[in-house]
Formats: C-alpha cells, sequence, structure tokens
C-alpha cells in the first residue's frame, strides 16, 4: 500500500504492506537507526517519534504503529530534531548539560518525547515521560533536563505542517489494506469482509503483528474515516465517537466527570493514550478494559452501525462473555454515548505499578446520595470476572438505604454474592475481593472528607 507523509520534513512515499511498522520501516529501509527496538509492544518507549496531523504534535510508539496510519501526516525521528545546520534541539543541548544519558538505548526516545512535550508547552514531566523507561541514568538528570529546556524558544524546523493529503483517500479498493473514507463506506467493507481487521491505533492489534505474529486478513484503517473521531457536548447528552482518542477524550471529559480523566491518565502511557482509542477499548471487550467500568457507571449506550443500519445496546449488556460482545460480525461500534448529568462518578484503579500498567482491579461507582441517603448506585469493575460487569447484589444493598458506614459494610461483604474473581499474575481471587470491597469503603471515606489519595504521604 502507497502512503504519503512528511518523513523529517520532506515528502517521501511508502509502498509497503498494511502490517509494515513505521520502527521495522525507519531501520530496515531508511537507514535511520536512531529509533530504537526495546521491547516492540509500546512499553518502553525507546521507539518514539513525533507525529503531526491536524490535531497537532503527538509521541506516538513507532514499533505498533503501521506505515497506512500516517496518511497526510508528519514524522519526525531523533534525526530531525536537531536543526538541518546541526544546532541541537534545546532539549537535545539540556540532556548533555544534565548527564541524561548513559548507555543512550533510551535516549533517542526520551528526545523524541521532551521535544513533543517541549512544542506543546507541556511541562508535567512526570506525566509526559511515564511512558519512556531508562534502566541506567535514572530519571533525575532526565527530569532536571527537560525543564532547563522548557523556557527555550520552540525551533522552526519543528513546526511540521500535516500534508493531509487525499490522493490516497478516495474510498476505492487498493491492493491490500482498503481505504474507506466515511462510515456507510465502512459499513458495506466490513459487510463484504466480516471477518477483516479493524485498525485504529493499534495499540493491541500492533501486538497481534509484533508478538503473535498474526496475518490480520483484510484490514481497514480507521484514521481515514474522520467522521469516528470526536466528541459533542450538548445540554443533554456526551456522545464520543468510537475513534476519538483517549488523550483527546481525557481532555473533553474532565470538566465533567474529573474521576474518569484520572483514570484515563494511568491508562498506559502518554504514547499509548496519543494512539488509543475509546471504541477499540470497548470493542475489544478486554475484562481489565480500564474505560467501560466508567462507562457502565456512566449508564452508556453503545451504538453500533452496518449495512442494516443502526442500533444501540446498553454497554452493560453489550459484554456478553470473555471474548464475546453483542456485535455481529458486519457491525462496528460507532459512537458511545450517555446522558449530560450531575457528576457522581468515582474511579479507582489499582495495578503493580501506579503508572503505565493493567489493572488488577478497576472499580467505578456512579452513587448519587441526598439527605444522607443513597437515592441511585451503579457500582462496575473490571478484573473481577469475565468481563466489566456491574454488582447487583451491591448495588441493591445500597439503593435507598442510609449512607453510612454500616450500609457500605453491608454493600462490601454483598459483592461476595457478585463476583467470583479469579487469581493470575496481578493479584489472588482472595486479594481481588478484598481490594474491590476497600475501593467501596475508600468511597464512602472520601465523602466523608477523608484523605485516601495513594499519593499523598503522611509526615
Amino acid at each position: 500500500m502507497r502512503t504519503t507523509f512528511l518523513l523529517n520534513g520532506s515528502e517521501i512515499t511508502a509502498d509497503t504492506s498494511d502490517t509494515t511498522t513505521l520502527l521495522d520501516w525507519l531501520r530496515e529501509d531508511q537507514n535511520l537507526t536512531g529509533t530504537k527496538e526495546g521491547c516492540n509492544e509500546g512499553d518502553c518507549g525507546a521507539c518514539s517519534v513525533m507525529v503531526t496531523d491536524a490535531s497537532g504534535a503527538r509521541a506516538l510508539n513507532a514499533c505498533i504503529l503501521f506505515i497506512p496510519q500516517l496518511e497526510g501526516k508528519a514524522v519526525r525521528t531523533v534525526e530531525g530534531i536537531a536543526s538541518p545546520d546541526g544546532t541541537l534541539h534545546p532539549v537535545q543541548a539540556a540532556m548533555v548539560r544534565h548527564h541524561g544519558a548513559q548507555c543512550g538505548f533510551c535516549t533517542p526516545g526520551f528526545i523524541t518525547t521532551m521535544a513533543t512535550a517541549h512544542l506543546n508547552g507541556v511541562t508535567d514531566f512526570d506525566t509526559e515521560l511515564a511512558g519512556n523507561l531508562c534502566r541506567c541514568t535514572g530519571y533525575a538528570p532526565i527530569i532536571r533536563a527537560a525543564q532547563a529546556a522548557a523556557d527555550a524558544p520552540v525551533p522552526d524546523h519543528v513546526n511540521d505542517a500535516p500534508l493531509l493529503l487525499t490522493k490516497n483517500i478516495t474510498g476505492e479498493a487498493q491492493p491490500g489494506a482498503e481505504p474507506p473514507t466515511t462510515p456507510d463506506a465502512l459499513a458495506r467493507w466490513l459487510d463484504q469482509n466480516p471477518h477483516g481487521t479493524l485498525v485504529a491505533g493499534a495499540t493491541d492489534v500492533g501486538l497481534w503483528v509484533t508478538k503473535q505474529f498474526r496475518d490480520l486478513g483484510p484490514t481497514v484503517f480507521l484514521n481515514r474515516i474522520p467522521g469516528l473521531a470526536g466528541v459533542a457536548i450538548t445540554e443533554d447528552e456526551i456522545r464520543i465517537g468510537a475513534a476519538t482518542t483517549l488523550t483527546d477524550l481525557q481532555a473533553a471529559i474532565a470538566p465533567y466527570h474529573p474521576a474518569f480523566a484520572e483514570l484515563i491518565r494511568r491508562y498506559g502511557s502518554v504514547q499509548v493514550r496519543n494512539a488509543a482509542t475509546i471504541g477499540g477499548n470497548v470493542a475489544n471487550g478486554s475484562p481489565i478494559g480500564d474505560g467501560s467500568p466508567a462507562l457502565i457507571a456512566l449508564d452508556a449506550y453503545v451504538h453500533l452501525r452496518s449495512v442494516n443500519g443502526t442500533r444501540s445496546v446498553p454497554i452493560a449488556d453489550f459484554f456478553i462473555d470473555y471474548g464475546k460482545q453483542d456485535r455481529a460480525p458486519n457491525e462496528f461500534v460507532e459512537a458511545i454515548s450517555f446522558d449530560r448529568q450531575t457528576d457522581h462518578l468515582r474511579c479507582y484503579k489499582l495495578s503493580k505499578r501506579f503508572d503505565q500498567d493493567i489493572s488488577a482491579v478497576c472499580g467505578c461507582f456512579w452513587i448519587d446520595v441526598a439527605d444522607d441517603e443513597v437515592r441511585e448506585v451503579r457500582l462496575a469493575f473490571g478484573g473481577m470476572a469475565g468481563t466489566p460487569k456491574r454488582a447487583p447484589h451491591a448495588e441493591a444493598a445500597l439503593r435507598g438505604m442510609p449512607w453510612t458506614d454500616g450500609t457500605v459494610g453491608a454493600a462490601m461483604t454483598a459483592l461476595e454474592r457478585d463476583f467470583a474473581p479469579m487469581s493470575d499474575m496481578r493479584a489472588s481471587a482472595a486479594y481481588r475481593m478484598e481490594a474491590a470491597q476497600n475501593m467501596l469503603l475508600r468511597a464512602w471515606l472520601e465523602d466523608q472528607a477523608q484523605a485516601t489519595s495513594v499519593l499523598e504521604v503522611c509526615p
């Protein structure tokens, strides 16, 4: 498949298979070996590159980024961070001054991520660099370097303008990957290829290729369908296009449900959130997909589309069993929506690492209390069953009852009737149950204005 984009400021057309990753193409076809292969699954950040499109510049993992996802965009690797005359970018110069590199393997990824943050004026470096791993130097000198460069002017050459080309985005069939550009065209394509692979951010599908060496078969890239992305907020509803990235969703949802936004902040790394989509997170159906418990607690609906029309399913009913959703082979997730509502949402994520880790348990609760009585409640958990799931017995123990520690204790006990979690490498069944129960207790303690944040340490 032919894909045209900017590479370090120059227009280039790559003729590749639909599952050729940017990392492999850079290293093997372009001899741009500064971009490193570490984990090859989007965890370590050694392969980070800067990608610019109409929404701006973002750091992405090249190892799980397929070449066709770059159509009309601009890519800048570590070789393109310094000025054409060789003058170092401010973050490169600061890394030298502050001794931010030792073995150097991770350094190119740090440089591209830092340069992207510098371009965007972002200074929360603990968050921005959480997806770049360093096992030699440690983070202190790297953070100091990022801070030192923060106020330096942005070099003109990194202000790439995306091509936004349309010559390869015609909606007509091409060999290999197919390029429909509208939801209707996608519905027709999926009806003809019911077992085809839909690629949005490729943060999961990418691993099917790099780790499982799977043949994806007929493939379609959703980045070529702008109508599937975006968040529409009206007086009555919040509607999220399936191809909306988690980064964009986090920014849009924060004013309305900040607990959901904070949960998203802990979803993978900046590089992963810049690529991953909420529709992919839901359609994947993972029992530990962090987006689904929050959406269940918000009483959201999944909107499905096919050549037969559209239908809407309560997200709590969308997940049938492990690996099975209420979705026909020719249907795709077009959007997710929920009512505008007063915020009663709390979300808690428990994982071995605070940042960039898969949940052992994720709990999201909608608890509406008035006059010290629980008027309405929706409790949703991930990691406690084969699907993201509500806790009906615990909800019944709370609904209509006084909002007291005794009521919460009864609901904690009732959770044992709702779930029989499994033991695996992330947590034992007993630990998962105790953690889920304690999340309910934490919700009550927070409502009593008690400090519960795991980021605060008492003196």
